[in-house]
């Protein structure tokens, strides 16, 4: 178990078709205001141009102005970035098979990517990330979807871009039942751990130096390290998102010697992790998540990882949907701002 001490906080070119004249086009096949102007001797090239993609089943003019779908539509293949053990949003079955909340969801997605380019078959690459190595693998191009439990920031937007909000956690503190801690004032002089590059440990460094609290704070490689620092005495508490903390309790032996506080620390929407600066796909992946909302199948995605047993882990959270979650369906937002879903 590795833990350390935190002070602080080409795709090729797009193919075009060349003709040496336009194709033509039996007047019986123009919508009626364009017969109407071909009978008049009008000019229906602009008219023609509209129908032709339509008539003749072209992809949308736009999809091949993203990097993203460029890279797509030439290589067959579509990068998808996933946790290990992040139940229910993303971890391994039983077949060693990333499933999930946010994989269902990035699977949608990529359902659409293969309408929208004309593809009868697109290969999924699954490149496995942790909470260190997901901003850089998107910043850097490496996968084209985050389908994990990362929180949309303001500051996280400067090298990426997020979907539409998925979900929305709080931070909150794991202690053990007996330790008598309640908040972080409680937590003065002590251990207190979470999990590295996370916007928790980013927290808490934040506030220990605001109030002077003194407390030290280290890091686990993931939440099942962090996790593991409480158990075995080395931290007196685990600061991460609750839904991350209630699905570490329900796998876990001695469940019930743990609580998790009723005051949360932060909000924390999270989102689907894409490149920044390919406005096309980001437009494409929130249409589909917007469309699960709309259409109401969202609450049956939902209802599938959070209120069933999960697939290949034999627990079940037992989790209703959040209200600020229900609101950012309702009203579908990528705003990092925490006050907007509180």
């Amino acid at each position: 178990m590795l833990a350390q001490a935190v002070q602080g906080a080409a795709g090729a070119s797009p193919i075009i078709a060349r003709m040496s004249r336009p194709p033509a086009v039996p007047p019986a096949l123009l919508p009626r205001a364009l017969r109407r102007r071909a009978w008049l001797g009008l000019p229906v090239m602009v008219g023609l141009a509209a129908a032709l993609p339509c008539a003749l089943g072209a992809r949308e003019p736009d999809a091949l102005d993203s990097p993203v779908l460029r890279k797509v539509r030439d290589t067959g293949v579509i990068v998808l970035g996933h946790r290990i053990n992040s139940v229910p949003f993303s971890y391994l079955d039983t077949n060693r098979r990333p499933v999930g909340y946010s994989i269902e969801l990035c699977e949608r997605v990529v359902d659409a990517v293969r309408r929208r380019l004309g593809l009868r078959e697109l290969e999924i690459k699954r490149v496995a990330v942790t909470s260190a190595t997901r901003l850089p693998l998107v910043a850097n191009g490496s996968i084209d979807m985050e389908c994990g439990v990362t929180t949309n920031t303001a500051e996280r937007q400067k090298s990426q871009a997020f979907s539409v909000t998925t979900f929305v956690a709080a931070s909150r503190l794991l202690t053990r039942r007996d330790s008598g801690i309640q908040s972080l004032e409680d937590l003065r002089g002590k251990v207190v751990a979470s999990t590295i590059a996370t916007t928790s440990i980013r927290y808490l460094a934040s506030v220990n130096d605001s109030l002077g609290l003194g407390m030290r704070i280290v890091a686990g490689q993931d939440d099942v390290d962090a996790f593991h620092l409480v158990q075995t005495g080395q931290a007196a508490a685990f600061a991460m998102d609750d839904v991350l903390l209630r699905s570490l309790l329900a796998a876990a032996a001695d469940r019930d010697d743990y609580s998790i506080s009723a005051d949360a620390l932060s909000v924390e929407p999270y989102g689907i992790g894409l490149p920044r600066g390919d406005a096309v796909f980001k437009r494409l992946v929130d249409e589909v998540l917007v469309g699960l909302y709309r259409s109401g199948e969202i609450h049956d995605i939902y209802q599938r990882w959070f209120l069933q047993r999960v697939p290949g882990r034999g627990l079940n959270l037992n989790l209703p949907m959040s209200e600020p979650l229900r609101r950012a369906i309702a009203r579908p937002t990528d705003d990092p701002d925490p006050q907007r879903y509180r």
